[in-house]
This record gives structure tokens, sequence and C-alpha cells, in this order.
């Protein structure tokens, strides 16, 4: 029985997106498949490190990682109006070098925060950490991601939306904050069975939601209260995220450009150049 290991956030959209397959709802072609969660920038360099066959990583760091892992069309999370939020204490006056924490150096969001922001002097850490490092006093500001973005301190306020950065470049398509990948040395076959199973599985989680969720909270695996997870998995975990459309290629390959402009990436790519050639399936034997 081939084993799959697939890496992912801990956030909820990710763990959302994968436990219909945890929970045997996903018929898996005779693959075993294993999880574990890593916090975003630990995914990114594991990714560069090919630890994991399937990895959950950020739009940004993707191109670093091209040639070794093909983008997957599934599991997706765009942001549609809404993201990352830069963070400082109410009242607080930021000069131009501040101190800021940042998830991550290869990080969607840490990308176009330095694009907007060249003269801050970021610092890296767990995202669970940012919070309270801008409390503390440790950083002047922070760019919280995932849950935080709902359930952040009453003492903070929103300097400035990461969404309004991408806004500045372009106008109407949604924010590519993350994504899958998956290992090019797997078998092409096997490999675009995987991208239906994981297609799958999101499309059966965002379709028993509710079902879904309530097995999550069973088992603890969820940071916030149902409120805040049915908006949440609103935001990130809905009908976008299970298969890769036109906007959301033409989004990708913004995000693309914006780096590759800014000095980010050695090289110009599109989404649709690395994706897996599934129509293999159908002409393998023609």
């Amino acid at each position: 029985m081939p084993k799959i290991t697939v890496a992912h956030s801990p956030d909820a959209d990710d763990i959302f997106m994968y436990y219909a397959i945890k929970f045997g709802w996903v018929d898996t072609d005779g693959m075993e498949f294993s999880n574990t969660p890593l916090d975003i920038e630990t995914l990114n360099v594991e990714a560069m490190n090919g630890t994991y066959d399937v990895s959950a990583v950020s739009f940004g760091a993707y191109p670093f990682i091209k040639d070794e892992y093909a983008l997957l069309r599934c599991a997706m999370s765009f942001g549609e109006g809404y993201g990352p939020k830069l963070v400082k204490k109410k009242g607080a006056k930021l000069k131009k070098n501040f101190k800021v924490a940042l998830s991550g150096r290869y990080t969607t969001n840490a990308m176009l925060f330095k694009i907007a922001y060249p003269d801050a002097r970021p610092t890296y850490m767990n995202f669970l950490e940012i919070e309270k490092a801008v409390l503390d006093g440790i950083v002047d500001a922070g760019v919280l991601i995932h849950e935080a973005i709902l359930t952040y301190s009453d003492e903070l306020e929103v300097e400035r939306e990461i969404f309004e950065i991408w806004r500045s470049f372009e106008p109407l398509l949604p924010l590519p904050l993350g994504g899958m990948a998956i290992r090019r040395s797997i078998p092409l076959l096997r490999a675009v069975k995987i991208e239906q199973i994981l297609t799958s599985g999101v499309d059966i989680a965002v379709k028993h939601q509710k079902l879904l969720s309530k097995m999550l909270f069973e088992r603890e695996l969820i940071r916030v209260d149902e409120a805040k997870l049915e908006k949440y998995l609103s935001m990130y975990a809905n009908e976008r995220s299970k298969e890769l459309d036109e906007t959301s290629t033409a989004a990708i390959d913004k995000l693309f450009e914006i780096g590759y402009n800014f000095g980010f990436y050695d090289e110009k790519i599109t989404a649709n150049d690395m994706l897996l050639p599934r129509e293999y399936i159908d002409y393998r034997f023609c």
C-alpha cells in the first residue's frame, strides 16, 4: 500500500479541508494518507527541503519550489476583501523603520508587506506568537494570519489590511494566500489520483460542513468557537477552495508577476504551467 505524507497548517481551514480523508469519507484508491500539521513557514521551508509528498505552501513561496513540486488545483485559500492584518497597539504611531513580526520569510503576506514597507525591520516567529509579541512591546506591530484575524485583543487595532496592499496592484482579483503542492518525483498517474482524492476531500468537507465541524470540535482540533469557525470557513474553505478556476488562476499569476517585478523571484512563471497534466489519465493508453 503506497504511503502518502501530507503536511498542512494547524489552522481551521486546512484541518477542515483535509479531515474528510482522515475520517475515511473519501476512497483513497488503496493509498494510505498520513498528515502532519505545521506552521506555515515550517511548511514552506520543509517544501524547499522536499520533506513531504504533498504540502500546503504559501503562494508566495511556490516559485522557490516549482522545480520539485507541482501546484495542485484544490485546497486553496484566497482573501476576497479580507486577509492578514497589520496590527499595533491602540493609539501607537509607527515610525518609518518600525519593528514588525511576520509569520515567515516566504509567506505571501511577507512579500506584499515588504513591498509596501521597505524600511520596516521584520522579525520572524510562529504565527501563534505574533499577537503577544505586539502586546508585550517586543515588536511595534505584527501581521496576524489564520484565525487570529478574528480573535485579536481589544488592545490592538488594525494599521492596514494586507488586502489593501494587494488592491494597490490588482483592483479586481482575490488575494492568493496558500495552496497545495505535490512532489514531482511521484509517478504521474499516482500524482493525478492523489489530486483527485484531495479534491474530493475538500468537496465533501464543504458539502458536509456542519457535521465535519462538529466532529472536529469533539476532537478539540479547532482553536475558535463555533460562530467564529463558521465565519472563518466561509472565508477560507469555500467553493473557491475546491477547484482552481480562471479567476483564481489569474490572481495567482498576478502575485507571481508582482514578485518577479520586485525582484523576489528570478523567473516569471504562470500557474497553468505548474499544474499536473491530469488529462494523462484519459489519454495514457490512446
